[in-house]
């Protein structure tokens, strides 16, 4: 049974590792690997049909434990302990859940002080215990009448009649006062952990087409005189179209991976009448896994041939492999009295919309299947076309 620590609007964690609100989606992931000994049985679930209509969840079923994602930044946005009898929890060191303490009201009151009256919410029959950043909910069905609350006598839980021993079955660490309009919050610097994030990515145009990309990127870095001066650093880097892998070093830093391309599986599809030639050499590509891009550069002259800008949508074959790429891609209107006008095509656009914009396609997509590819595991089938 995990021994867990509660720090409202913050975390949910131990000694060796932490839930922190505003976590990126793949370090929590990189957590429950790391540990998969001691946490077991997680379920991803997310919407297929609608993916940004509702969180995505990390299940840990046998826990009891949910971690909710925001759909759109892929951050943790409220962690849920929904099943208190399957974990230990404390507060500044000390059990007010276990298997000797009862999560009762009166211990939540004595452990955390009660210092505002509680919520009953009559169509869900629950109590509501709020604290900033913590919420505590008890089940009441099982009560023979429903607490009085009386508002001109509200000076705690003396107010509320409440049977004794009622225990909590739901709890929530969020930011804020209200669960309702929680939002996740900015990564908080602990989870930097060295690398460089993307906050947005700018797609730059000359007068033919694309010419690059302008990227606002974050880090976490130490500011004069002491090191414990930490703070977040924001700054622009711009990379072009015909750039030398020294250029694309200096203004983004090492890659986190390089991979050369053995194969190309979509030559047979080019219409150049060489793509029966084996090259000599292999275009390789610089993987930056926390900005969402790729940049692929050119076995021969080795300058950028290629951008592609990872949306990380739940389902696809490389989910949770790449941060999601928060792009925008003026696209010029090529329509009568329309001239100079530009619609901006971003991470969440529809693909209608796209086409509506771009025209339809001459010939259906190639659907490239992953089976002879050496990671044939992924659970969600194939995927259209792109390099790895």
């Amino acid at each position: 049974m995990l021994d867990l620590e509660v720090v409202p609007e913050r975390s949910l964690g131990n000694e060796q590792w932490e839930f922190t609100l505003g976590m990126p989606l793949a370090q929590a992931v990189a957590i429950l690997q790391k540990h998969c000994r001691i946490i077991k049985n997680v379920q991803v679930l997310y919407s297929e049909q609608s993916p940004l209509s509702h969180d995505l969840i990390l299940n840990l079923t046998q826990d009891g434990i949910k971690l909710l994602f925001d759909a759109f930044n892929q951050r943790l946005k409220v962690i849920e302990v929904y099943d208190l009898t399957k974990v230990k929890l404390k507060y500044c060191g000390v059990h007010f859940n276990s298997q000797a303490i009862a999560p009762t009201i009166e211990q939540i009151d004595q452990s955390f002080g009660a210092t505002h009256p509680g919520v009953y919410n009559s169509a869900e029959q629950l109590f509501h215990l709020n604290f900033r950043g913590l919420s505590f909910s008890f089940q009441l069905d099982s009560w023979t009448e429903a607490p009085k609350y009386e508002p001109n006598f509200a000076h705690g839980l003396a107010s509320l009649q409440i049977p004794h021993g009622a225990t909590v079955k739901r709890m929530y660490i969020y930011s804020g006062n209200s669960l309702q309009d929680t939002k996740a919050p900015v990564m908080p610097l602990s989870c930097f952990l060295g690398n460089v994030y993307a906050e947005s990515v700018d797609v730059l145009r000359d007068g033919t087409g694309p010419s690059g990309l302008r990227l606002r990127l974050l880090a976490a870095g130490c500011g004069p005189g002491l090191l414990a001066d930490s703070k977040m650093r924001v700054f622009e880097r711009s990379v072009y179209f015909g750039d030398s892998c020294q250029d694309v070093l200096s203004m983004l830093g090492s890659p986190h991976k390089v991979f050369y391309k053995s194969e190309d599986k979509m030559k047979i599809h080019s219409p150049s009448p060489h793509k029966q030639v084996p090259s000599k050499c292999n275009d390789y590509f610089f993987n930056y896994f926390t900005l969402g891009v790729d940049i692929l550069f050119d076995a021969n002259t080795h300058k950028v041939k290629k951008f592609v800008l990872h949306t990380n949508y739940p389902g696809h074959y490389n989910f949770n492999i790449y941060h999601r790429c928060e792009f925008k891609i003026p696209i010029a209107i090529k329509k009568e009295n329309a001239d100079g006008q530009t619609e901006t095509c971003t991470t969440y656009s529809k693909w209608d919309n796209i086409q509506e914009l771009l025209g339809h396609p001459v010939e259906k997509p190639v659907v490239l299947h992953r089976s002879s590819s050496p990671n044939n595991t992924n659970p969600f089938g194939p995927a259209l076309p792109h390099d790895p």
